[in-house]
Formats: C-alpha cells, sequence, structure tokens
C-alpha cells in the first residue's frame, strides 16, 4: 500500500474529509450553543381575530429555546398550527436576534354538524363561534365538495331571494337544501344523464310561474323526477295552526 500511490491519495482524501466533517460537526455544535447569538424576540404577525396571546404563549412554551441558530422553527411551526383557529404559520429567522412567525386564520363559512366548522377553503377546523352561519354535512372528506356545492347552489337559488342555510349530503351521495324561509329540497343524487346541478336549474326556471303564484308557505320540495317535481305545502286549521297538506 505504501509504494501505491493512488491508495495513499484516496486514504488522504478521505481522512481529510473525515476531518472537515468533524470541523463542522464541532462547529455547529459551538454555534448552536454559543452565548454570543441570544434570541431576543419573537414577533407575531397576521390578523387575528380568534386566536390570543395567552394560547400563542402556551403553544410556544418549551419550543422558543436556545440562541438565535438553536430554536427549531419547525417544532414552533407545528405547536401553532394545532392551535384551533390558526390555519398555517410560516416561521423564519431575522437576523440577529429575532423570530418572526406570520399567522393565517381560518375564516369560518359554515358549521360541519356539530362537530366543528369549516373554512372558506373547504377545511374543516375544531374552531368555536357564536356566528350565525349555514350547516353543512356529509361523509367523511366530503368537506370541499359540500363547500363547492355550497357556493354553486347558492348562486343558482339567488332569484328566489332566500339564502340558503343547510346543505347535507347523505351516505347515499343524495343532496339535501334548506333555504332560510323554510323551504326544503329534495335535490337527489347526480345521475349520468341528468345531474343535481341541472334539476335545481330546471326549478328555479320553473319557479315564478309555479311555486311563486302559490300564497300559502311551502314546505317541501321533490326534484327526484326527471320532468317536473313535487310540493308540499303549509295549510292553517281553523284555529290558526300550520298543518302539513300533500
Amino acid at each position: 500500500m505504501w509504494d501505491n500511490p493512488r491508495l495513499l491519495n484516496l486514504a488522504a482524501n478521505g481522512l481529510i474529509a473525515l476531518a472537515l466533517t468533524m470541523l463542522g460537526f464541532a462547529g455547529t455544535q459551538a454555534l448552536l450553543n454559543s452565548p454570543l447569538f441570544p434570541l431576543r424576540e419573537v414577533t407575531v404577525l397576521g390578523d387575528l381575530a380568534h386566536t390570543t396571546r395567552d394560547e400563542l404563549e402556551s403553544a410556544a412554551r418549551g419550543r422558543v429555546a436556545g440562541n438565535f441558530f438553536a430554536a427549531d422553527l419547525a417544532s414552533i411551526r407545528d405547536a401553532l398550527e394545532h392551535l384551533p383557529w390558526v390555519r398555517r404559520a410560516d416561521v423564519r429567522r431575522v437576523w440577529p436576534d429575532r423570530i418572526e412567525v406570520t399567522l393565517e386564520e381560518h375564516v369560518a363559512l359554515a358549521r360541519w354538524g356539530d362537530v366543528g366548522l369549516v373554512n372558506t377553503y373547504g377545511e374543516r377546523f375544531a374552531g368555536q363561534t357564536e356566528a350565525t352561519l349555514p350547516i353543512f354535512a356529509g361523509p367523511a372528506r366530503t368537506e370541499g365538495e359540500v363547500t363547492r356545492r355550497y357556493r354553486r347552489y347558492a348562486e343558482l337559488l339567488g332569484p328566489l331571494g332566500s339564502a340558503l342555510e343547510r346543505v347535507i349530503l347523505t351516505p347515499r351521495f343524495a343532496w339535501q337544501l334548506r333555504l332560510a324561509n323554510g323551504l326544503s329540497i329534495e335535490l337527489g343524487r347526480d345521475l349520468a344523464n341528468d345531474p343535481a346541478e341541472a334539476r335545481l336549474v330546471r326549478f328555479v326556471a320553473a319557479y315564478p310561474q309555479t311555486l311563486g303564484r302559490i300564497a300559502r308557505r311551502h314546505e317541501y320540495v321533490d326534484l327526484r323526477y326527471p320532468n317536473g317535481f313535487s310540493l308540499r305545502v303549509t295549510d292553517f286549521g281553523r284555529d290558526g295552526t300550520p298543518k302539513a297538506k300533500g
């Protein structure tokens, strides 16, 4: 070996690489533990309507530790994104002694049954609010589709003059709607030759010449027919009590 220049060069290069690696490791450890780069400030940016300072401090406690280089940004981000109203957290170092956190909160669009809220991106989250919101429900992992349909159906139902307050996707993937005026719409499933949206478009177009001419309160309409729909309205007895009439 000692009289083989090629092997000697390889060995020398390996020793140099090992020495550099050890030197780099030692330098990194010295940097991470050095008192010369203290972390002095954490700045939080973003318009926060639901997340409190106490929640932020509790989430970051124990994670904002060490000096400027040692702070675990990924751990801080993960802890903040577990807060109920925080949708996304961006965490970065700002030289020489600061960590900057930019937070994006969820914007609640609807309630998902009684187990949480849905944001404007169609994502479910665990926030709580007293605000009056539409109600969504559906099988697991359908929040995005229910949100998309809500926007589309609300747009189509606009001419009726009553807000869409409930969108239900049943386990059989049939759509059920309810308007603020009390009208329930059985929209049914999407069919290959007759999607649910097409039936709703026909209903809205026919409304002025049909239901729009009925003075009594509309209660329920079933659109699961290829060429029409059935209607149930509320009638009133002699004592003024509403009663259903088919």
